[in-house]
């Protein structure tokens, strides 16, 4: 495959700024069904569509039509925003001629055709350049308004999270406030507290101390708290009585 990138214009042909590729390995036919998508769209346009385009020959197209965006941008001094697709055609090439092999012994023919792709790229006209540039700022101004209602509903959705009849002002000097705590009255507090707990501890030792030596006294006297045995009331043991009865 080889390619020509000129500037020429040739006898009937639209002038503007050309690029070509030759010997392209498909039909005309195939190539002229993806060039009558692009005729006289923009060239953003036409890009888009042949990027989307499911066509084989759309991936030459695309090519072709980048590099003559590129002579007009750097030989010409043209804006690329401002170009179109103002003629674009293909031409029959070389057909190469194969055979193959059929029943009692005849031979099928086989032609693989190829083709030239020319696209020629002009700068708008003034009216359409004008209809261009307006409907360029109408969309922008009507994504500058989209994005606006955006934040606000944004922040409408924010504000009744920080709680009712809470404003932000208040929140911040809530939170810059500092603490009125005095870092040397959190101890004394603690040591109180330890000195209440101990006051409070002491009559339960002292009750328990008690207890303690009313037992020991108790085991001493050999008694308890029980019920006197008979030897203790006076009655002494069975033999002693028995003696005294006799």
């Amino acid at each position: 495959m080889t390619a020509t990138k000129t500037n020429e214009v040739r006898p009937g042909e639209t002038p503007g700024v050309r690029a070509q590729t030759s010997f392209i390995w498909v039909s005309a036919f195939k190539v002229r069904e993806v060039l009558n998508l692009v005729r006289g769209k923009g060239v953003a346009e036409a890009a888009s569509i042949l990027s989307r385009c499911e066509r084989g020959p759309a991936e030459a197209v695309g090519k072709v039509l980048r590099s003559a965006v590129a002579n007009a941008s750097n030989n010409s001094g043209f804006d690329p925003e401002e170009l179109y697709v103002s003629a674009c055609y293909a031409d029959e090439g070389t057909t190469f001629k194969r055979h193959r092999p059929r029943a009692r012994g005849r031979a099928g023919k086989i032609r693989k055709r190829t083709s030239h792709i020319t696209v020629i790229v002009n700068r708008l006209p003034e009216d359409r350049l004008n209809r261009l540039r307006a409907k360029q700022a109408t969309d922008l101004a009507s994504r500058r308004r989209r994005v606006a209602g955006s934040r606000r509903r944004r922040g409408a959705e924010a504000e009744p999270t920080t709680g009712a009849g809470v404003t932000p002002e208040a929140i911040e000097e809530t939170l810059v406030t500092p603490d009125t705590t005095s870092p040397d009255t959190a101890p004394e507090a603690e040591t109180t507290e330890t000195n209440t707990t101990q006051a409070e501890e002491v009559p339960t030792d002292t009750a328990d101390t008690t207890d303690t030596a009313d037992t020991a006294e108790n085991e001493q006297s050999g008694g308890g708290e029980g019920p006197a045995g008979p030897e203790e009331a006076g009655l002494g043991s069975p033999a002693g009585n028995e003696e005294e009865t006799k």
